[in-house]
């Protein structure tokens, strides 16, 4: 796999507020570049109400379609779980056995101040238990006034609309703030009917709705900062088209403290925090009904500590500890007069635990005005375990789920990890105009609790774990072994200009080779809903795998005022056992942009380009999917300084298509019948936008 890093910078959906504040300097400072577009796509009219879109024009990186505002990031074949996601230095485990409450659902893009993305070879500082790579997130920073005896107030109220779906979009922030104490508060809505495909045909199960609120202290003198905060997000519904199952309601709380502290000796950061999550899932809506209530709460607690120390001119080294912790109940209620659905809870996972705690250190070394390198190695512990559980009885309708229960609860629940990652980094600047890098790196990730103990073999019950979209029905594997991935990167990197006329491309192949890739194996067929489709039974299980591919990534004034801005992507995942390609690999796709600016005038025209996808799962049935371009047009106006109007037009050919990322469209299959098809994507829709700061 690659090594990707690209800060993306937003505040007012693309319009910066200066701010002063003690910054950390504990992060790497060398991270193979791969991807800069620079900030020209923050200036779309609409923002998304998904913060996992927040990313879409970095080459290589795809969302895998879930509800509206909780898709599921991959980068270069390998996401979710196998992602490292932090917000505001928090790790938020998805309490859901379809992670529907996936970590950056948790977030309003219009809260979003700065996002990190890291691919493969990443800095042992940056996170582990992942193998894919690290996404950071960082709320709008605090601000302070910039003069002592000033008074500080600022507020941002950003406004969008679509027209397919009749989705809208707010957010509303205000902060008050001296030269040393800031207090700020957001909150943001997000609403979306079902949305219509290419052909007027609406998609069935798509609507969702989700507020966010947040408070932020922060208080610093010269040489510390504390910042404190603290939210809560409500998703009163949200629909899942491509699960088995809809979002009835999602409460998630948190309170967070990070404090950044400078000494003669260098710097510390630490970080502190909770979050709880209080998740149920059923059936909301006429477009999908029926009855089966599923509760989850999940727990995360952790904390953070780093420490940078400037050994010489020419070496810095890090060090640091961490320790997490997430706790799952997961339970189905007995339906009243169901013979299948009781009398007893159904209880899924019992007490589930996961923790982990970890140490790291790393030296980044300055060898000449031409070499830099960085060295990292990070340890972890990882410790898992689950309690008892039942099923709804142990009648013959539930026959199979009784004998599953009678064998989890005899086996030793309990699993130790010990993983260790390594990452070897090294740029050469060649010239003025020239940067070469070369990056390997041993990544390692232990299963989640849901691979390991879902326990279930009834077809009912199998179908109810499943983040994959794909129709299917998993169990879990207490025996399954962490994943370890090899990874070798190369990125070459030309660049040049200045302002207007700035320049570079970007080349970045890779190669990622996964000894025990938790995939699955097939134990049986069945019929959802009865129709005329076939799905697979699977269980979760070790897999060598291999994944390779190239990123490439540009940016070329072609005239004053205009740009040709693009990227393209190529990614290939297989078994290595010759058991076929893996599922949620993205195929060939390019992203191609012309940008003209003219006074307050941005305008962008737009082509996605996607190619068939050929290689496809066949052990999870996965749909092959035609290829497809899409074209987008919008514009921006900025109005003075503190106001900006935006319009435009997604898929302005109103082309019919299926995302090969967004699974199988089962809520359709339910309501019509027919054949289990793939998940239609967005039709034509007109976006504008309204954002002002004052």
């Amino acid at each position: 796999m690659k090594s990707l890093y690209l800060t993306i910078c937003l505040a007012a959906a693309g319009v910066a507020h200066a701010q002063t504040e003690v910054t950390p300097i504990t992060d790497p400072k060398l991270k193979v570049i791969v991807s800069a577009l620079g900030e020209s796509w923050l200036q779309r009219p609409t923002g998304p109400s998904d913060a996992a879109l927040l990313l879409s024009s970095t080459p290589g990186y795809s969302v895998a379609q879930a509800g509206g505002v909780s898709g599921l990031p991959f980068i270069n074949g390998l996401g979710d779980d196998r992602l490292k996601i932090r917000i505001d230095g928090m790790e938020i485990t998805s309490a859901c056995a379809n992670h529907m409450n996936a970590p950056l659902s948790y977030l309003d893009p219009t809260q979003v101040g700065r996002i990190e993305v890291l691919a493969g070879v990443t800095p042992v500082s940056a996170g582990g238990d992942s193998i894919g790579g690290t996404i950071t997130v960082q709320s709008s920073a605090p601000q302070f006034a910039e003069t002592a005896g000033q008074l500080r107030t600022s507020g941002r109220v950003t406004l969008s609309g679509r027209s397919n779906g009749e989705a809208v979009n707010g957010g509303v922030s205000a902060g008050i703030a001296s030269d040393t104490l800031s207090f700020g508060y957001s909150t943001a809505y997000a609403r979306g009917h079902s949305y219509e495909d290419g052909d007027g045909n609406r998609v069935l199960g798509s609507l969702y709705e989700s507020i966010n609120q947040s408070a932020v202290l922060a208080m610093r003198d010269q040489d510390q900062q504390l910042t404190v905060r603290a939210g809560v997000q409500h998703i009163p519904y949200q629909g899942f088209p491509n699960q088995y199952m809809d979002m009835t309601d999602n409460t998630g709380k948190f309170v967070n403290a990070d404090y950044l502290r400078r000494f003669g000796w260098g710097a510390l950061e630490a970080n502190l925090y909770w979050q709880r999550t209080d998740h149920e899932m059923g059936f909301f809506s006429p477009e999908r009904p029926g009855t089966m209530p599923m509760v989850t709460h999940g727990r995360n607690l952790g904390y953070a500590l780093k420490a940078t120390l400037p050994v010489s001119d020419a070496v810095r080294l890090r060090v640091g500890q961490e320790y997490h912790t997430f706790r799952l109940e997961d339970f189905w209620p007995a339906v009243s007069g169901s013979m299948m659905m009781g009398p007893n809870t159904y209880v899924n996972i019992h007490n589930g635990q996961r923790d982990r705690i970890a140490v790291y250190g790393e030296a980044e070394t300055v060898h000449n005005a031409q070499w830099t390198s960085l060295l990292g190695a990070r340890w972890e512990s990882v410790r898992m375990d689950a309690g008892a559980v039942q099923p709804y009885s142990t009648a013959m309708m539930n026959a199979a789920d009784a004998a599953a229960a009678t064998a989890f609860n005899a086996r030793d629940r309990h699993q130790r990890d010990g993983n260790l990652d390594l990452t070897a980094l090294a740029r050469y600047e060649a010239d003025a105009m020239t940067t070469l890098e070369l990056a390997a790196a041993r990544k390692t990730r232990s299963p989640n609790l849901y691979e390991r103990y879902a326990w279930g073999r009834g077809t009912m019950a199998m179908t109810m774990t499943n983040w994959f979209g794909d129709g299917n029905g998993y169990v879990g594997n207490i025996d399954l072994k962490p994943e370890t991935a090899y990874t070798l990167a190369f990125t070459a990197h030309w660049h040049g200009g200045a302002g207007a006329q700035a320049w570079f491309v970007k080349l970045n192949p890779y190669i990622n080779r996964v000894q025990d890739y938790i995939d699955v194996d097939v134990l049986g067929q069945f019929t959802p809903y009865g129709k005329q489709s076939t799905a697979t039974l699977l269980r979760f299980a070790n897999h060598d795998a291999r994944l390779y591919g190239a990123n490439l990534s540009w940016s070329v004034p072609l005239a004053a005022s205009l740009k040709f801005n693009g990227n393209a992507a190529y990614t290939r995942g297989k078994r290595s056992d010759g058991g076929g390609d893996l599922y949620h690999v993205m195929p060939r796709n390019a992203l191609l942009t012309l940008e003209h600016a003219s006074g307050a005038w941005t305008n962008q025209l737009e082509a996605k380009l996607v190619a068939r996808k050929d290689h496809a799962d066949a052990r999870r049935l996965e749909p092959q999917t035609g290829g497809y371009g899409l074209l987008n047009a919008r514009g921006n106006y900025q109005w003075q300084k503190n106001l900006r109007v935006s319009v435009g037009v997604s898929n302005l050919l109103d082309k019919l298509y299926a995302d090969p990322m967004a699974g199988v469209y089962l809520s359709g299959l339910q309501r019509q019948g027919g054949t289990l098809q793939a998940l239609p994507g967005y039709g034509r829709s007109l976006d504008i936008g309204l954002t002002l700061t004052f």
